[in-house]
């Protein structure tokens, strides 16, 4: 279990590192203004309408980071700060959550798998670790086959969760260059502006990237521990 423990304290602070660049690029952002003036509410209707999109609406959410596109009730939720402020950050995340509504009505392929696992991961995530260590408790301590595959079927549930996050990067990434490439298109933001939001949607991605390497490693340390040392 020490390697486990090392494992998750190495993974732990690579994601430590990434959200804390995370959030020092967003707050330097929000200090770059945009010219033209437009808040992140604004940005984003801006954004449907040059995509034919109009039965997306643009809502206010509570909390910071909590920034997401729903696709259920067709629904881009900004951060307050997000919504109301007019700066580059502000403008990176509100067209990159459009970018999903974008991914939604052009019903990208890597977007619908993702919804398709949504519902099996919900279930199954939080539950994946518990079988794993109940089923190698139960099977080392009765000597019976069957903890062997309870925890075999933990280690399935938990490959469903580590599949749905390597499918998360395309969604994230795509999302980000579809927002990039129309706000220097559409001449949102000045040349400067675009770097600073170029730059914050690339640290953005990169949390979704550790995450993904993580579940992986987790996912080929309980393989290793539950077949490794099966005859």
């Amino acid at each position: 279990m020490i390697g486990y423990y090392i494992l998750i304290g190495a993974i732990a602070l690579v994601s430590w590192l990434v959200s804390s660049t995370l959030k020092r690029k967003f707050e330097k952002y929000s200090k770059v203004q945009l010219r033209n003036g437009m808040s992140g509410k604004e940005i984003a209707e801006k954004m449907l309408s040059d995509h034919g999109i109009y039965d997306v609406e643009v809502i206010s959410t509570p909390g910071q980071l909590t920034d997401h596109y729903n696709p259920k009730n067709k629904t881009v939720n900004l951060s307050e700060s997000v919504y109301n402020q007019r700066n580059a950050a502000s403008a990176a995340v509100a067209a990159h959550e459009c970018g999903h509504a974008v991914q939604h009505a052009k019903a990208y392929a890597w977007l619908e798998m993702r919804s398709t696992l949504v519902p099996v991961v919900s279930v199954t995530s939080g539950m994946s670790q518990w079988l794993i260590i109940g089923g190698l408790v139960l099977g080392g301590a009765a000597g019976l086959g069957l903890g062997w595959w309870v925890a075999a079927a933990g280690v399935l549930m938990m490959g469903f969760a580590t599949i749905f996050s390597f499918i998360t990067l395309p969604v994230e990434y795509d999302a980000s260059n579809r927002a990039l490439v129309w706000l220097k298109n559409k001449n949102m933001v000045t040349p400067d502006e675009y770097v600073g939001s170029e730059d914050a949607l690339k640290w953005a991605a990169r949390t979704y990237l550790v995450a993904a390497i993580g579940a992986l490693a987790n996912l080929l340390y309980w393989v290793l521990q539950v077949f490794g040392g099966r005859d």
